[in-house]
């Protein structure tokens, strides 16, 4: 098995769904080989809380207090859960990550001139070749397993998100080092001649080049499902396209759209490599691949690249409203691919599924069996991945920035919320409002018709089965909720 992620890649953003000025060959082969989903979501718009559901099967929501988390967070998947990886492991897999990690490493912080536990290793993963959160984040280095790659003992690794370290240059005391302008916050330590959120020193031998990252994280996944020698499940995580978009110098103006639009080229060219590397040793009819984004598009999200500038009549949410960070549909749902020759037909699928469901179907499909509290919110939608139904789960819950919404069926519902319409620094419509908004989707996928007014007990109803989703704890049949975990770590800006 192998799953193939991207980061704040848009519904819109890909051949396959519609856009026009961005070629992506490598998603649009799995797309013509496999199931392409049309109403497919992740739990989140934020990165930390969609990748922690992913993997654990519970919505982030029943963790107050942690959102997107600082670089130097702690671990907030206890050791011991039912994971994504664990779940195969179980049933014989040799289980692997590679790429953007962003679900913090060590107990409270971890200790990168030493031991990094607990982290991949002990929630499943046989091998873990890591960012550790986001390439706009400091550390900027690699951990494998539980060790920064490349790191000289004699050159100890600082790290702060508090107070700058004395005698290292920031965007703010020395811009003129800097070759990307901030737009907002990421004007702290520089490294490769990037401002990143973060103060950070030393490491120097272990420093991560920004136009390497793609091509190592293809190099170790390829690696990875070489040397497997058994059943395999490889989560791979790309950075692409979440900023600095710094891709590797072949892919500069391959696209008309800057770095934004030369990153989605770049990924889609990782994911071919990894494709061939199935064909080249004879896995590709015996490996079940899913493509899929952790969150909607964002064009400016720190940086001046050009994004917003260059996007022209590129779409990257496609016919729907809102992206990063919001409620409204392009904030959670995302293109979503499955690929299995021989098993799973090709076509188009209208079932409704979401990412938190994988660890209950894929349990399924490798015959392990859920406890009661693995993976309290995942639903086995296992005929719907392969096909074999035309439908998946009823309803989905999701969250913008703080803020929940609830979709069932064609029903689209969004609480009233007194927050910002906007994000001040993406300009990125949240979907918040004081009164309740109600959209019917197979009308309206843009959102635009709010029909709260005229459906009165509609709105009620749905109003309460979130409250009962929010407050019970876990919503799949026959789970009961996980202990409560220990306080959440420390966060960072978005």
């Amino acid at each position: 098995m192998l799953l193939i992620y991207a980061d704040d890649l848009g519904y819109g953003d890909v051949g396959c769904y519609g856009a026009e000025r961005i070629a992506t060959p490598h998603i649009g082969r799995l797309a013509r080989e496999g199931l392409r989903f049309v109403n497919a979501y992740t739990t989140s718009a934020t990165c930390t809380p969609s990748r922690y559901a992913l993997l654990t099967g519970e919505y982030l929501l029943r963790r107050p207090g942690t959102g997107v988390l600082a670089g130097h967070a702690g671990l907030i998947i206890e050791p011991g859960r039912a994971t994504l990886a664990e779940l195969p492991r179980r049933a014989g897999y040799r289980t692997g990550v590679v790429g953007k990690w962003h679900l913090g490493l060590g107990r409270h912080r971890p200790d990168w001139n030493g031991v990094i536990a607990p982290g991949p290793l002990e929630i499943g993963f046989d091998y873990a070749f890591i960012m550790p959160a986001t390439g706009d984040r400091v550390p900027c280095v690699y951990v494998e397993n539980r060790s920064v790659v490349g790191l000289d003992p004699s050159d100890p690794i600082e790290v702060s998100y508090d107070t700058p370290i004395p005698g290292v240059p920031t965007a703010r005391s020395h811009p003129d080092q800097v070759r990307m302008r901030p737009t907002h916050g990421h004007d702290q330590t520089i490294v490769n001649g990037i401002p990143r959120i973060g103060y950070m020193n030393g490491g120097t031998a272990a420093l991560r080049k920004d136009e390497d990252t793609a091509d190592e994280f293809v190099r170790r996944g390829v690696g990875f499902i070489e040397s497997a020698g058994r059943p395999f499940f490889l989560y791979w995580a790309a950075h692409d396209p979440n900023v600095p978009r710094v891709p590797h110098p072949r892919f500069a103006g391959r696209t008309p759209l800057g770095p934004r639009g030369d990153a989605i080229v770049q990924f889609d060219e990782c994911a071919g490599a990894l494709l061939s590397a199935l064909d080249r040793l004879g896995l590709a009819d015996r490996t079940l691949v899913i493509f899929s984004s952790d969150n909607g598009p964002v064009l400016n999200d720190g940086y001046e690249d050009g994004a917003a500038e260059r996007n022209g009549d590129h779409r990257p949410a496609g016919p729907l409203r809102g992206g990063k960070y919001s409620r409204f549909e392009a904030g959670c749902r995302v293109p979503f691919v499955v690929r299995w020759p021989g098993r799973v037909l090709p076509g188009v699928s209208t079932a409704l599924v979401s990412q938190v469901d994988l660890p209950a179907s894929l349990a399924a499909l490798t015959g392990v069996e859920l406890a009661e509290t693995d993976a309290p919110d995942s639903l086995n939608v296992l005929p719907a991945l392969l096909g074999e139904s035309p439908h998946g789960r009823e309803w989905v819950a999701m969250q913008g920035t703080g803020q929940l919404a609830f979709r069932r069926g064609d029903w689209k519902f969004l609480p009233p919320s007194r927050g910002p319409a906007r994000n001040e620094n993406t300009n990125a419509e949240l979907g918040n409002a004081p009164e309740p908004q109600l959209y019917l989707l197979a009308d309206d996928p843009g959102e635009r018709r709010n029909l709260a007014g005229g459906q009165l007990d509609l709105v009620a109803a749905m109003a309460a089965e979130l409250e009962r989703i929010r407050t019970s704890g876990c919503t799949r049949p026959g789970a009961r909720p996980v202990a409560a975990p220990r306080p959440p770590p420390s966060t960072g800006t978005p």
